[in-house]
């Protein structure tokens, strides 16, 4: 009885593995609690520590004497402390050598670096995650470097890698499935191209270049190709060298995030079919080409993220065009809408039945709201109630959203951009119908993702 209450502990707390002050409250519950949990949080200690001072002190604490001798005396280490009761580092499935160096880079620290980097590199050591983009030349040096890398599945660097460190990984990692290398401009290491030949399950790759025509971006390109089979998911932020994307037969995911605004750099998509399309997320792409790629999906996506890319409302009426006419599956959207398609939007809603949430560009506040949320309430599938606006409408118009609402799911409700001036009233408007069960979650905020509801 005892291992089923663990393992059923185990499985809600990794349901929390991203609430860290869930879980930091949970682990003052008991031994067993904090047992479990301690290695949930240690597995990524880099993701929840904002206070990059206080995760360096828990470290320093893991150094043994005889690392404590070998740095001497320093402003780091105080004369007498206690080791920690349970070996957090020992948890640590991801290595971020950024983080490591950002904390123990200065000059003076080069000697607890080298211990620290120990604690973490080492034969009893198995990452899963490694990410590093500062040129570390002592890594090579560390005995256990081959053993702890052995089970890398996503490895996170730049191509200006140090050599004997990347020859570690080519020797080492085989098993990468997620991929993410920024191209550093003018420095290049062409046996990057032996890192990606060596993988056997490469899945997900994202490729992060500056704005150059250098040869090493076709090499690095018709290396990714011959992972064509088993690559579903791809980002890019520069238009491709060459014709890499239409290599990707079995593309499920693709994401550009672009710094063009001119079709004519983006035209490799007007003819690219992939037929096995399910999530489509870009900024700042031209909204014809787009529309064209969209037109030539098989019916099987289910997420679109169109951001940051002005056009007309010509334009605007072909993408939501297209994206009624193909896309009956979808479940998530974001979109910008202009108020003269608000009719071209409604059928959209009405052909995409499975729509779950949707993220509403607005371009100002003279938007004929009360037209958009008649729409939302008149033509909208029962699960659809999660909405998210980039604008606030005025309280009238978001009171008359609410009143005809009721009866449905209660929604869950985000908007990005406050106006201070209305803000007392809204609260007390979204309160009144939050008793009423209108609504069911609610948000004013900058900071969060496209689909993070609340």
């Amino acid at each position: 009885m005892s291992n089923l209450s663990r393992d059923v502990l185990y499985m809600l707390f990794e349901l929390l593995q991203d609430d860290k002050n869930t879980l930091y409250s949970c682990l003052l519950v008991n031994r067993t609690w904090c047992e479990i949990i301690i290695p949930i949080l240690w597995r990524n200690p880099w993701k929840f520590s904002k206070k990059k001072d206080r995760l360096s002190s828990v470290i320093i604490l893991h150094l043994s004497n005889v690392s404590r001798n070998k740095i001497g005396n320093h402003n780091l280490l105080t004369n007498s402390y206690q080791k920690p009761s349970l070996n957090y580092i020992k948890y640590c499935k991801h290595l971020d050598l950024n983080e490591i160096h950002k904390m123990f880079c200065k000059e003076s620290f080069i000697k607890i670096l080298n211990e620290i980097l120990s604690l973490f590199i080492n034969k009893n050591m198995k990452f899963t995650h490694l990410y590093i983009h500062q040129k570390f030349g002592k890594i090579n040096l560390i005995h256990g470097a081959e053993s702890c890398f052995s089970r890398i599945e996503f490895l996170s660097f730049s191509s200006d890698i140090n050599d004997t460190i990347l020859s570690k990984l080519i020797e080492t990692c085989k098993s990468i499935k997620k991929l993410e290398l920024i191209i550093r401009a003018n420095n290049h290491n062409y046996r990057v191209v032996k890192l990606i030949e060596a993988q056997k399950k490469l899945f997900n790759v994202c490729l992060v270049p500056l704005r150059n025509n250098d040869p090493f971006r076709n090499i690095l390109e018709n290396s990714l190709v011959k992972h064509a089979n088993t690559i579903q998911y791809f980002k890019i932020t520069e238009r491709p060298t060459t014709n890499i994307l239409s290599s990707f037969v079995n593309l499920k995911g693709l994401e550009i995030d672009s710094d063009y605004y001119f079709n004519s750099e983006w035209k490799c998509l007007k003819n690219l079919s992939l037929f096995s399309l399910q999530i489509l997320k870009t900024s700042r792409v031209p909204i014809n080409p787009l529309t064209d790629l969209i037109k030539n999906t098989n019916g099987f996506l289910f997420e679109i993220i169109i951001d940051d890319i002005h056009h007309n409302e010509v334009d605007n009426k072909r993408i939501i065009q297209a994206i009624s006419q193909n896309c009956s599956n979808l479940k998530y959207l974001k979109l910008f809408v202009r108020s003269n398609n608000i009719v071209e939007f409604e059928t959209l809603l009405i052909n995409c039945q499975y729509l779950k949430g949707v993220y509403i560009l607005l371009s100002d506040n003279y938007f004929k709201w009360g037209k958009l949320f008649k729409i939302l309430t008149k033509s909208s599938s029962t699960s659809l109630f999660r909405f998210k606006f980039n604008l606030l409408p005025r309280i009238k118009s978001l009171k008359w959203f609410f009143d005809n609402w009721k009866g449905r799911h209660p929604m869950f409700l985000q908007f990005i951009k406050e106006l201070e001036y209305m803000e007392e009233d809204l609260i007390g408007l979204v309160e009144k119908y939050k008793v009423e069960g209108v609504v069911k979650k609610f948000d004013i905020g900058c900071y969060y993702q496209d689909f993070e509801w609340i």
